[in-house]
């Protein structure tokens, strides 16, 4: 299975709609997906990290919401 990683940070804004400080916010309080290393200066998401927290918050706000995928 091929991983996606989000190399930068304004990708993990745009597909979340969250600003870069409020991911730091949320990764410390250890509700968003922390980085991983990708070198000594570099960090990435695991895509489908982020994609699962984005589902999952779909899920709290609309608790009797299928999903497209399980239809």
């Amino acid at each position: 299975m091929a991983h996606t990683i989000l190399r930068l940070l304004p990708e993990v804004e745009a597909r979340t709609g969250l600003s870069r400080s409020t991911i730091y916010l949320k990764m410390a309080e250890g509700s968003f997906p922390e980085p991983i290393s990708l070198g000594a200066r570099s960090v990435g998401w695991i895509g489908s990290e982020v994609d699962a927290r984005i589902a999952q918050r779909i899920e709290q706000s609309r608790p009797g919401l299928r999903s497209v995928s399980s239809v």
